[in-house]
C-alpha cells in the first residue's frame, strides 16, 4: 500500500465543473477524485463511471455542472492514524484508492494499493511505459560550474529525460577527512578525486535551474543525510541512491519521508541485503526502482551479469533498470530489451579527463545514439500476449492474402459444395483454412462467380442494414463499384467517394449518376501511380508539383460529378495533404517550414467551386503497408491556426486525432475542443495505441460519451460518415454495426 500526501492530484474543489473534474482524471489515471470543500473537508468521491452513469441518465447534460452534484458522499474512508494492515482490508477490485481524513473530515492523504508503477513529473514509469533514460553528469564537471554548464546543454540535446548530478559533504561522509590521517589506497584516491571534483552547493543548484529550464528532469544522489537534507530543499521529484548506500536503511528512510520516488542501485551487493533493503523500503510505503548495476569502472562484459536483471524484479516486484560502467552503449540498449525501464549512463566531453567516471561516460553524440536505439527498442518490445495482428500486417494481408470466393454463380438456398469454391487474392474474404466450416452449408443469399465468402455464410446473423436517424447529415463510404448496392440497404443522406489513382483514370467514362436529393462528398486518394505518395507540403519540388498536378485531376473529377448530378452546394473534397517523412519526425522549424510550403501549393490548385478539406492526420500513418512519420495536422493549436490563415477547413477524423493525442500525450477532449469551429466534416471511427486506426466503435480508446456530447454542441449540424476500416466488407457489416452504436449518441427519433 502507499500512502500519499501529496493530495492535490486526488481532489478537486467542490466548486470546480464536471469538465475539469475529467480532466484531473485523466492527469492522474487513477479513475477516481475525491471533492472537498474549500476547507479541504471530503464532499465525496467521483470516479469516471460515475461520470459516464451521469452524462447517459441526463437528456441535456452539460459538462459545466459543478462536480459536487455528482459525488459520491458514501464512500470508504480511514481515520488518519489506522494501522496499515487495516486500511489495506479496506481495497477491493473497485475501490482503487482511499481518502485518509483527520478528525475534522478534511482530507489529509489519499491511500492506494501497491502498485510498481509510479511518476517522475510527467514520466510515467512502469513495466509497459518507454524507458526513462537518465544522463548522469555525476562529477563530471571536475569542480567547475563553466564545464558543469556545457554538460548540461550537451545532456539535454541527446534526448535524456533527466540529467542527474551528486551532492556529498565529504566531511560528515569520510571519517578523519579533515585531520590528514591516511585510509586505504582506494579510500584515499577517491577523497581526493573527490575534494578536486565538487562543486558548492549554489554551483549545484543553478546547474538543477539550467535542467528545469531545459526541460528535462533534474536528479541528484545525495551521500549522505546533510546532503539528503539539502537535496530536498531544491524540491527534486526522484531521489538517486547510490550502490553504496544499498544497506544505508537510515540515509533511505530519511530521504523516504519526503514522498518521492527512490532508484536504488544495486552494485556491490549481494542478494541477501537488496532483499534485506526491499522489505525495508515496502515497510516505508514508498515508491521505488531497483537498478541492476555492476560497481566497476570499467566493469568487464564478463561481469556485467545482464541476465539477473529478471530476478531483480522479481525480488523487487517493482520497476527494475540498469546503472551501466562498462564501456559503450551497446549493453545498456540490450538491458532494455531484458526489461530495464530506467536507464543509467554517464556523459562526458572528455574520456581522458581525470577520474574513472569519464573513461566509463558516452560522449554526446554517443549517449544520442544510445537514446535513440532505446526508443527504438521500446517500441518494439510491444506488449507480449497472444500474436495478433498488426496494422500493416492487415494491410498486406488484405492485398497479397488468399480468400475463399465462388468458382460460379451460387443461387440462394443451394448447398455450398468445395466444387463451387477456389482460392483467390486478395484478401478481403473468408481465409482458405475456413473452407470445411463453409462446405455443406446453405447460401443465404445469391453469389456470382468471383464473389468472396464472408463470415456471415457460415454465421448467418440478423440484417443489421436498416433505416438509420441522427440529427446531423450522414453519408456511407463508397467506392464507385460499390456505391449503388450500400446505399439501397439503407438511407444516407450522402455518399463519400473514397478514390484510387485507378477510378481517377476510368472516372471521366463512369460519372455516377446519384437518385435526387443524394448528396456526396470525395476523398482523394493518398497513392498514385508508381507508388506515388501526394504530398503538397514536401521541399522537393517535383514531388510538390506532381502533388498539385494530382490534386488538380481529382478536383476535375469532383467537379464532373457535380456538374452531372446538377449539384448545387459546394461539393467537399477530403485530402491528406503531406508532410510525412520517412526516417523520423521532423524539427519543429521543419514543420513550420511545411505548413507555409503547403499554403503556398494549396494557392496553386484549381479549387474552382470545390471546397478542400484537410483531414487530421495520425502519427504513424499507412502506405501501401508500410508505415511512416506524420508531422503536419496533428496537434489541434497548429491545425486551428493553419485553417485560420488559410481559410481550409478541416475534415476531422476521430482515430487520427486521437491517436495523435496519445503519441502527443495530450488530451484528445481538449483538442476536439480547439479544432472543432474549423470542422466541416468528420469522419467517426474508434482506435487505440498511437497506430492502430480504423477500430469498430467502442471498441478501442474513444471515449464517445464525452465525444458526442461535443458534437452535439460544438458541431451540430456537421455531416459524418463512419470510416470503419473494411466497413463495407459483408454487405457494409462494419458501417451499419458502427451506425447502430452511433445512434444511442447522436441518433434521434424517426
Amino acid at each position: 500500500m502507499i500512502i500519499d500526501r501529496l493530495i492535490l492530484i486526488f481532489t478537486i474543489s467542490e466548486n470546480s465543473t464536471i469538465r475539469e473534474l475529467l480532466k484531473k482524471i485523466s492527469v492522474n489515471q487513477s479513475r477516481v477524485i475525491f471533492v472537498v470543500s474549500d476547507s479541504g473537508e471530503l464532499i465525496g468521491s467521483v470516479s469516471d463511471g460515475d461520470v459516464r452513469r451521469w452524462l447517459v441518465m441526463n437528456e441535456q447534460p452539460s459538462l459545466e455542472s459543478p462536480c459536487s452534484i455528482i459525488a459520491n458522499s458514501a464512500c470508504v474512508t480511514a481515520r488518519d492514524g489506522l494501522p496499515a494492515i487495516k486500511v489495506e482490508q479496506l481495497f477491493s477490485h473497485k475501490i482503487v484508492a482511499i481518502p485518509i481524513i483527520d478528525s475534522r473530515n478534511r482530507v489529509v492523504a489519499v491511500a492506494r494499493p501497491w502498485s510498481e508503477n509510479f511518476k517522475i513529473v510527467e514520466h510515467d514509469i512502469g513495466p509497459s511505459e518507454s524507458t526513462f533514460v537518465i544522463a548522469e553528469i555525476g562529477i563530471n564537471h571536475n569542480g567547475d560550474l563553466g564545464v558543469g554548464r556545457e554538460l548540461v546543454d550537451a545532456a539535454l540535446k541527446t534526448g535524456a529525460d533527466a540529467i542527474k548530478l551528486q551532492l556529498r559533504s565529504t566531511d560528515s561522509l569520510y571519517r578523519n577527512s579533515a585531520n590528514g590521517i591516511s585510509e586505504d589506497l582506494g579510500a584515499e584516491y577517491t577523497l581526493d578525486l573527490l575534494k578536486y571534483s565538487s562543486l558548492a552547493e549554489d554551483d549545484l543548484k543553478l546547474l538543477i535551474d539550467q535542467i528545469e529550464a531545459g526541460g528535462a528532469v533534474p536528479l541528484c544522489t545525495p551521500w549522505d543525510i546533510p546532503s539528503a537534507t539539502t537535496v530536498s530543499s531544491w524540491g527534486i521529484s526522484a531521489y538517486k541512491v547510490a550502490s553504496a548506500d544499498l544497506t544505508n536503511h537510515q540515509l533511505i528512510q530519511s530521504l523516504a519521508q519526503n514522498g518521492k520516488p527512490l532508484l536504488i542501485s544495486t552494485g556491490m551487493s549481494t542478494e541477501a541485503e537488496i532483499i534485506e533493503t526491499v522489505g525495508h523500503l515496502k515497510a516505508l510505503s514508498c515508491h521505488f526502482a531497483l537498478l541492476h548495476c555492476n560497481s566497476s569502472y570499467p566493469a568487464p562484459y564478463s561481469d556485467v551479469n545482464l541476465n539477473y536483471i529478471p530476478r531483480l524484479r522479481e525480488i523487487g516486484n517493482c520497476v527494475v533498470g540498469y546503472s551501466g560502467h562498462e564501456r559503450g552503449y551497446h549493453v545498456a540498449v540490450a538491458a532494455v530489451a531484458l526489461g530495464a525501464k530506467i536507464i543509467e549512463k554517464h556523459i562526458t566531453l572528455d574520456k581522458s579527463a581525470f577520474g574513472n567516471d569519464h573513461k566509463v561516460s558516452l560522449l554526446p553524440d554517443e549517449f544520442a545514439r544510445m537514446v535513440s536505439e532505446i526508443r527504438d527498442v521500446d517500441e518494439a518490445m510491444g506488449a507480449g500476449g497472444v500474436r495478433t495482428i498488426t496494422q500493416g500486417e492487415a494491410l498486406n494481408r488484405l492485398a497479397l492474402g488468399k480468400s475463399l470466393v465462388a468458382r460460379d454463380r451460387i443461387i440462394s438456398g443451394s448447398t455450398i459444395a468445395k466444387d463451387h469454391i477456389e482460392i483467390r487474392s486478395p484478401g478481403r474474404g473468408l481465409s482458405p483454412n475456413r473452407l470445411n466450416e463453409l462446405l455443406g452449408r446453405k447460401a443465404t443469399r445469391e453469389i456470382s462467380a468471383g464473389d468472396f465468402f464472408y463470415e456471415s455464410d457460415i454465421f448467418s446473423s440478423a440484417q443489421r442494414a436498416r433505416a438509420f436517424a441522427f440529427r446531423q447529415p450522414w453519408g456511407l463510404p463508397v467506392r464507385f463499384h460499390d456505391w449503388r448496392s450500400l446505399v439501397a440497404l439503407s438511407n444516407p443522406n450522402f455518399v463519400e467517394f473514397h478514390l484510387s489513382y485507378r477510378d481517377l483514370e476510368i472516372a471521366q467514362q463512369s460519372i455516377p449518376t446519384l437518385e435526387k436529393g443524394m448528396g456526396f462528398t470525395v476523398h482523394s486518394p493518398d497513392l498514385f501511380r508508381g507508388d506515388f505518395i501526394l504530398d503538397l507540403a514536401s521541399r522537393d519540388r517535383v514531388i510538390r508539383d506532381r502533388s498539385v498536378d494530382e490534386l488538380n485531376r481529382v478536383i476535375q473529377l469532383t467537379e464532373s460529378i457535380a456538374d452531372v448530378n446538377q449539384f448545387e452546394a459546394r461539393p467537399m473534397l477530403i485530402a491528406s495533404l503531406g508532410g510525412s517523412s520517412i526516417d523520423g519526425f521532423m524539427s519543429q522549424s521543419e514543420v513550420l517550414d511545411g505548413y507555409e510550403i503547403l499554403a503556398l501549393s494549396i494557392s496553386r490548385l484549381n479549387l474552382g467551386n470545390v471546397e478542400l478539406l484537410a483531414q487530421t492526420l495520425p502519427p504513424f500513418p499507412w502506405y501501401v503497408g508500410g508505415q511512416r512519420f506524420c508531422n503536419l495536422f496533428l496537434d489541434a493549436i497548429s491545425i486551428a491556426d493553419f485553417s485560420k490563415q488559410t481559410g481550409v477547413k478541416i475534415c476531422l477524423d476521430t482515430a487520427h486525432t486521437k491517436l495523435a493525442c496519445n503519441y502527443l500525450r495530450s488530451s484528445f477532449s481538449q483538442a476536439v475542443e480547439v479544432i472543432a469551429p474549423y470542422a466541416m466534416h468528420l469522419h467517426l471511427v474508434d482506435c487505440a495505441g498511437v497506430a492502430e486506426e480504423g477500430l469498430q466503435v467502442e471498441e478501442g480508446e474513444i471515449d464517445w460519451v464525452v465525444l458526442t456530447d461535443q458534437i452535439n454542441r460544438l458541431m451540430p449540424n456537421v455531416g459524418f460518415i463512419p470510416e470503419i476500416w473494411q466497413g463495407h466488407v459483408d454487405a457494409g457489416l462494419g458501417f451499419w454495426i458502427a451506425l447502430e452504436r452511433l445512434e444511442k449518441y447522436i441518433g434521434k427519433s424517426i
